[in-house]
C-alpha cells in the first residue's frame, strides 16, 4: 500500500468518476495529491471525500492560460511534481452533419490543447523521475458511430504517448496511458445514454459488463509507480474486450 509513497501527483478532472477514484487509490498508496476540476458542485464534493490536505484547484481544461496558473498552484503547494495523470475530457457524440465549429474546437480544446500545455506548463517542476499518464480511450481504434470528433481527440492523445515519450525520457520522465472502455461513471448519462441505451452497450461488451472506474484507477496506479520503470509510450486497454470484436 506505500507504491506511491513521497511522490507528489496531480490529477486533473480529478472531482468525479475516474480521476476522483485515483484520487482515493494514489492517497491510499502514499501519494500527496491535487486534483483540478471546473464544477463548483464537483470541486466542493471532492474536498469533502478527499480532506484537507489534497488542494482543489479550480481551472478550465481547455484554457491554455489556466494551465499556467494550474502549475504556479503546484509548484506553491508541492514545489515540484512526480505524477501526472491527464484525465480531464469531455466527450460529445453526435453525428457527422449535426457537429459545428465551436463544438469541435470545445472538444480539442478541453481534450487535446489544454493538455498539451498543461504538460508544457508543468516542465520545470518535473523531477527525475517521473510519469505522466495520460487517459485515452478504445474509440481512438474502433469505429464507433457518431464517434468522430471524440475519437479523434483521442487519437491525438494516444499519438502524444509515443512523440512525447520519445522527447521527455533524456528527462526522466515515462510517458503511457490507459485507455478505457465503456465504465459506469456519469458520463453516459451526461450524453443522454437511457437505461436501454446502457445495456445495448453492454451488449458489445464480451465480459458483459461496463468497468468500474476503481479498475482504471489501479492501472493508472501502477503506470505511475515504480513497479513500471521499465514501462515508456505504452497503451493499456481495459475495455472488457469490446475492442477485440
Amino acid at each position: 500500500m506505500n507504491r506511491l509513497k513521497g511522490k507528489r501527483a496531480l490529477i486533473t478532472g480529478g472531482t468525479s468518476g475516474i480521476g476522483l477514484e485515483t484520487a482515493r487509490q494514489f492517497l491510499a498508496e502514499g501519494a500527496r495529491v491535487s486534483v483540478t476540476g471546473s464544477n463548483p458542485k464537483t470541486l466542493e464534493a471532492a474536498s469533502a471525500a478527499l480532506g484537507p490536505d489534497v488542494p482543489i484547484i479550480k481551472a478550465d481544461a481547455g484554457d491554455v492560460a489556466a494551465q499556467k496558473r494550474v502549475a504556479e498552484e503546484l509548484r506553491q503547494s508541492f514545489g515540484g511534481l512526480d505524477i501526472l495523470f491527464v484525465n480531464a475530457g469531455i466527450g460529445e457524440f453526435r453525428p457527422v452533419e449535426a457537429w459545428d465549429e465551436t463544438a469541435f474546437d470545445r472538444s480539442f480544446a478541453i481534450n487535446v490543447k489544454g493538455p498539451y500545455f498543461l504538460i508544457q506548463a508543468l516542465l520545470p517542476l518535473f523531477a527525475n523521475p517521473a510519469a505522466i499518464v495520460l487517459n485515452t480511450s478504445i474509440n481512438a481504434h474502433i469505429g464507433m458511430p457518431m464517434s468522430s470528433i471524440y475519437a479523434a481527440t483521442k487519437a491525438a492523445l494516444s499519438s502524444f504517448i509515443r512523440t512525447l515519450s520519445g522527447e521527455l525520457i533524456g528527462r526522466g520522465i515515462r510517458v503511457n496511458a490507459v485507455s478505457p472502455g465503456p465504465i459506469a461513471t456519469p458520463l453516459h448519462g451526461k450524453i443522454g445514454m437511457d437505461d436501454a441505451a446502457v445495456k445495448g452497450l453492454i451488449a458489445q461488451i464480451p465480459a458483459g459488463r461496463r468497468g468500474d472506474p476503481s479498475e482504471i484507477a489501479k492501472a493508472v496506479v501502477f503506470l505511475a509507480s515504480d513497479e513500471a520503470a521499465f514501462t515508456v509510450g505504452s497503451e493499456l486497454t481495459i475495455d472488457g474486450g469490446m475492442s477485440t470484436l
